[in-house]
């Protein structure tokens, strides 16, 4: 176990995994939920906020419905791999809305990008005038997704929340 991993007990895991089901339940339905009275609830849910293992709340929104149902991921080298190279290239990327995730990988490539847009056209434009010109980057290889078999998180090969 990492130092700085934060320790959880059953009560604390019964609140993530409510929350990740339903991130708009009162706190009296969450107390219900997982057999503790409001106070404790509420004191539990304001110290994993505290703490960072709750990074906030959010809409999940469905992206094909906005007409944004094309996904590519991306391969892409950089020419450069010392930190400043690096920095420049991740500060990039958090500026660009397309991009849906970014990973470091360790292998025949740097990153790997989730982007998603439109259609095919779309795509080519930001593969093109923002992709491409990103800091550092020598070359791309894209692969297009033609469907999304499984994009949750947290969860095992089970099923079962991890948490």
């Amino acid at each position: 176990m990492q130092s700085d991993q934060f320790v959880l007990d059953r009560f604390d895991r019964a609140i993530l995994r409510a929350l990740t089901s339903d991130g708009r339940i009162s706190i009296t339905d969450l107390a219900r939920e997982i057999g503790l009275s409001k106070s404790p609830t509420q004191a539990r849910l304001r110290r994993l906020e505290k703490a960072g293992v709750i990074t906030g709340y959010r809409a999940l929104i469905d992206p094909i419905l906005l007409g944004l149902d094309h996904v590519s991921f991306v391969e892409v080298r950089l020419t450069d791999t010392r930190e400043a190279a690096l920095s420049a290239f991740n500060a990039a990327v958090a500026r660009t809305p397309e991009i849906e995730q970014a990973h470091m990988i360790a292998g025949n490539f740097d990153y790997l990008l989730k982007v998603r847009t439109q259609n095919m056209s779309d795509y080519r434009r930001v593969l093109a005038e923002r992709i491409s010109t990103l800091p550092n980057v020598s070359g791309t290889s894209t692969y297009v997704a033609m469907q999304a078999v499984k994009e949750n998180s947290l969860l095992d090969v089970g099923g079962s929340i991890v948490i």
